[in-house]
């Protein structure tokens, strides 16, 4: 009995020790967030509206944290290569990305490596763009009405350049174009920095995008023929929307922040209320008003809620264009 006694004694004693010697670990993995670099991905390549948006946001977050928040380009497929890559990333957040409308469309237009429910956190919505469609200032187009009538004369003659098939800026002049009955001939680019270069090059005759083409209009450069939001902009006021032109096209569409699908609602939350207060330093603000970006913030519950009615509408919007996967 006596030996026994021992050996329980002996076990017991030794699992003491092993969780000794565990415990540094055990500290270390429940060290306060974030305690290294966080990358953030951008899906867009360098020298684009978003690209300077996003590198404004994560030089305010990366003081709010205090750690570095490197960016980390990723352009291609319609800017949907950031929430692909969340699918791989370790959900401990320290890798987010920026999510574009695309990644609630795209998956129902053809086969993508993520489901944007499934496997993503919607930390926190942010910002959103404005949408319009520009011309050279040489253009023979004065109007958008000057635009329809000579698609309607040259069906697939003209033109345009935007982001990626699948994105808010291709899909918005299809619908657009379906509404006024006219065939347009899109051209896509990884990026809207290709896009700028190619028609103020003379190579497009016309670009859909955000407005990182605001200050080729200011200067001259390029004519804005119409916006696509709900109303006319503050920047803009001259320039009307497609639909008080008579086209029932509204385009409108927030971004914001995601991490994979499975980081912890502490970390979550340090995460949004960290891109919370980025909204509130007048450096993000003045680069927000530079490309004409309005401040569109959602709490990590509302943007989950929007991303699972947006995932639906879009493919409500791409069966409609007759754009949705067959297989």
């Amino acid at each position: 009995m006596k030996t026994h006694i021992n050996r329980r004694e002996a076990l017991v004693t030794l699992g003491t020790t092993a969780l000794a010697a565990a415990t540094p670990s055990i500290l270390f993995a429940q060290e306060k967030f974030p305690s290294r670099p966080i990358t953030f991905i951008c899906p867009w390549p360098p020298g684009g509206s978003s690209d300077a948006v996003i590198r404004a946001l994560a030089e305010s977050v990366g003081k709010v944290l205090g750690v570095s928040v490197v960016v980390e380009n990723k352009p291609g497929a319609g800017g949907t290569l950031g929430a692909a890559a969340m699918v791989t990333a370790k959900p401990d957040g320290y890798t987010v990305t920026q999510l574009p409308l695309g990644i609630y469309r795209i998956p129902h237009m053809q086969k993508t490596a993520f489901d944007p429910i499934k496997d993503l956190t919607h930390v926190i919505c942010l910002t959103g763009y404005t949408f319009g469609l520009v011309v050279p200032a040489d253009s023979p187009f004065k109007t958008l009405d000057d635009m329809v009538k000579a698609a309607k004369a040259s069906p697939g003659a003209l033109n345009y350049g935007h982001t990626g098939i699948g994105t808010t800026p291709h899909l918005a002049i299809e619908e657009f174009s379906q509404k006024a009955g006219i065939t347009l001939n899109h051209i896509p680019y990884k990026g809207s920095a290709e896009i700028l270069a190619a028609i103020l090059g003379g190579q497009l005759m016309m670009m859909s995008g955000t407005t990182e083409f605001a200050p080729h209009v200011e200067s001259g450069k390029l004519r804005m023929l119409a916006t696509l939001g709900r109303a006319r902009t503050k920047q803009f006021p001259n320039v009307p929307t497609v639909k008080e032109l008579g086209y029932d096209t509204i385009t409108e569409s927030p971004f914001g922040i995601g991490a994979p699908k499975g980081v912890d609602p502490a970390i979550v939350k340090a995460l949004h209320d960290a891109f919370k207060k980025t909204l509130d330093d007048p450096k993000v603000l003045a680069t927000f008003e530079k490309f004409h970006q309005p401040t569109i913030y959602m709490s990590t519950a509302d943007y989950t809620a929007y991303a699972e009615r947006t995932f639906n509408a879009e493919r409500a919007t791409i069966q409609r264009l007759g754009l949705d996967k067959k297989s």
